[in-house]
């Protein structure tokens, strides 16, 4: 790929990386803790707004604590089974609920009626309600990717709500990035899932083992909440395309005010390291696409780096984790325990 007409490519692949717009943000994971797992989670259906629900998903803390919560919301286009693994392994010392925002899973899907209907604004308005509804006055907020909109503004918000905000590989300010742009295609999207892909279950889940790192128990079922099976057998993704578009114009177009945030924070940086962990999809391709594929992780890891120390710094007092060598899209999967080691040695205070 030549310096000249490398930048587009460069820039797309770089927002598409940020986004989290794998074929499903999705994550679960292999324990490394030797304290048992919570069991026996709860589904909900909790009213944030006339004729609309949110699915929640709610594990009791095996010390039998309903007053230390963490909350975690899931990043662009998945759903509270993105947790089924990493909730578990908090519950352990943590009531957690997981919570799909509208538009996605298993929660209502609201077609938009102006800009502000899927707008970060919105989905604050909407986890406030489910704490309301659920009598939690206090959370721990882990958001993961474009997740970190909602941490900002809620904690900037409702600052005697938050005790701590754990971003797991968020993004400083899309706004900042260049905002919302319609996607345009690069050599280095995932595969478009075909009418074959799409025949069946089963077929779609082959698709998505083809375009992962990995595969998880955790990412099946966020892949399975997020289809519609019609009833010839074939599927398709049950957010309407024109949500999708939505919610994404939102909150690409949403820059978050960090001077506002009085609570302590965790900030996750991935260092994808290597082209399995960005794009997984390409490990067959041809060598010429491999190796412009390689030219644009070696753009695209420093300005991650440097991405997320831009959060820790704005976000003063913050503890900052890098973690090397993740995908995106599963990193607290593949290190789970990493990630609720560094969970549980944050002192989360927070406005008192």
């Amino acid at each position: 790929m030549s310096k000249t007409h490398g930048a587009p490519a460069h820039f797309h692949a770089r927002r598409h990386f940020l986004s989290g717009m794998t074929a499903l943000a999705s994550l679960a994971a292999c324990g490394g803790n030797s304290l048992p797992r919570a069991s026996g989670v709860t589904d909900r259906q909790i009213g944030v707004a006339p004729g609309v629900s949110l699915h929640v998903r709610d594990w009791p803390s095996a010390r039998g604590d309903s007053d230390d919560v963490i909350v975690l919301l899931a990043g662009l286009g998945a759903n509270a089974h993105a947790f089924d693994s990493l909730a578990p392994a908090l519950a352990r010392r943590h009531r957690v609920l997981a919570i799909t925002r509208r538009g996605y899973g298993s929660s209502s899907k609201p077609t938009p009626a102006s800009d502000a209907s899927y707008s970060p604004a919105t989905l604050v308005a909407d986890l406030l309600a489910v704490l309301d509804a659920l009598k939690v006055p206090r959370i721990i907020l882990a958001g993961h990717s474009i997740a970190g909109n909602e941490l900002t503004l809620f904690a900037g918000s409702h600052p005697r709500r938050v005790r701590g905000l754990a971003y797991l590989d968020t993004t400083f300010d899309y706004l900042a990035s260049g905002g919302y742009e319609e996607p345009a295609p690069t050599p280095y999207d995932e595969p478009t899932p075909g009418p074959a892909d799409l025949a069946s279950l089963d077929a779609s889940i082959a698709y998505a083992r083809r375009i992962n790192k990995q595969w998880w128990p955790a990412l099946e079922a966020n892949w399975r909440d997020a289809l519609e099976v019609l009833p010839d057998g074939s599927v398709r993704p049950n957010t309407p395309p024109a949500i999708a578009r939505a919610m994404d114009v939102a909150a690409h177009n949403f820059s978050p005010d960090y001077r506002r945030v009085r609570a302590p924070a965790l900030v996750v940086t991935v260092d994808p390291g290597t082209l399995r962990n960005l794009f997984p999809w390409l490990l067959q391709a041809d060598p010429a696409t491999r190796a412009a594929a390689q030219e644009v992780l070696d753009f695209i890891r420093p300005l991650r780096l440097a991405d997320g120390e831009r959060l820790a710094a704005a976000l003063p007092g913050s503890s900052h984790l890098v973690m090397r060598n993740g995908f995106h899209s599963d990193f607290f999967i593949e290190y789970e325990s990493t990630v609720v080691d560094a969970i549980e040695a944050m002192r989360w205070e927070g406005l008192q």
